[in-house]
């Protein structure tokens, strides 16, 4: 008879909790300890920056820490980290805080929290992912979702800076006006609408080509998403698609003309025309079309129609979606 133990046996079994404790206590320990070490460089590095206000001499710095630290502490010290570290200091100003989460959350974590620019939110995220101990992905997931502004419009109240619930509505027409019930976001009607759009633009058969759809691009370190990305084959450029739930603003088209520059960089391949931008904007009394163009090279918007739906039919298509979106919606 063997006197091996099993791996069953109580002892083994026992010294293997003990183990796994101790483990997770160390990865806690050093994963606190990073990030609050991140949070203090961020922080002096600012301070340096702030008490010279030179923006070429902030630059500087940057590059010449990065190198010293680099060759002694290895690749967490580049450029892009030391910045996000300055970044991280800025918006998570609160040492008391940082170092209260810093237990739970991991640097990654912090890191997907930083584009966030309301701080309401971004402490609505740390304090689920500090529960629920959201892994990373889980987390960015949770960002898509819009779970923050999902929970604000169920009328639940947070923890929050000010202790007052957000409006979370950009425009009073959205449930009045569909009569939807409390817990629906813009972002469900969007996001309804706008399969409604995909599907309608690819039944064409005109060109169309489907690429993508929540096309994400980083432009500035933070995260933004185009809603549907086409290739039309006969004006051999990207066409990019906007859906905004209201009517047309200014910024609507400074939003598209960021993202048209960045497709125009890092989307465009080699034969492709510029890429071109279309905006639809549904609101209460009409719908609304605007077609944009990459450069003015002496092409008029207009000419575009001609291999395009026309603005006539988009804006009853985007009517019609509308009105299939809230009946779907309604009846959930």
């Amino acid at each position: 008879m063997s006197d091996a133990l099993s791996p069953k046996d109580p002892l083994i079994v026992e010294i293997r909790r003990m183990v796994e404790e101790a483990q997770n206590t160390v990865a806690r320990t050093v994963t606190a300890g990073l990030t609050i070490l991140y949070w203090r460089v961020g922080q002096r590095i600012n301070e340096e920056i702030i008490e010279d206000e030179r923006a070429e001499y902030g630059k500087q710095v940057v590059l010449s820490l990065s190198k010293d630290l680099v060759e002694n502490y290895g690749r967490s010290f580049e450029p892009r980290n030391l910045r996000r570290m300055m970044q991280f200091a800025e918006v998570f100003a609160d040492f008391k805080i940082v170092s209260t989460l810093s237990t739970q959350l991991s640097w990654s974590h912090f890191v997907e929290l930083l584009p966030i620019d309301n701080q309401d939110k971004r402490l609505f995220y740390a304090q689920r992912i500090a529960e629920e101990g959201w892994s990373v992905r889980q987390t960015r997931k949770q960002i898509e979702r819009k779970a923050f502004e999902r929970t604000q419009v169920g009328n639940v109240q947070l923890p929050q800076s000010d202790n007052r619930a957000l409006d979370t509505f950009k425009d009073p027409y959205f449930l009045d006006f569909l009569g939807l019930k409390d817990g629906y976001l813009e972002n469900d009607l969007e996001s309804a609408i706008l399969k409604e759009m995909e599907g309608f633009i690819l039944e064409l058969g005109s060109g169309f080509t489907f690429v993508e759809r929540q096309k994400r691009m980083i432009i500035d370190g933070k995260d933004f998403y185009l809603d549907l990305l086409f290739f039309h084959r006969k004006l051999k450029r990207l066409v990019a698609i906007e859906l905004k739930i209201g009517q047309f603003k200014a910024e609507h088209k400074g939003q598209m003309e960021l993202y048209l520059k960045w497709l125009n960089k890092y989307d465009r391949q080699e034969g492709e025309e510029a890429p071109i931008g279309l905006i639809l904007c549904a609101e209460s009394s009409s719908e609304q079309v605007e077609l944009l163009e990459m450069h003015k090279d002496g092409i008029m918007v207009a000419e575009y129609w001609t291999e395009l739906p026309s603005k006539t039919l988009l804006e009853t298509k985007v009517h019609q979606a509308m009105i299939r979106a809230k009946n779907t919606l309604s009846s959930e």
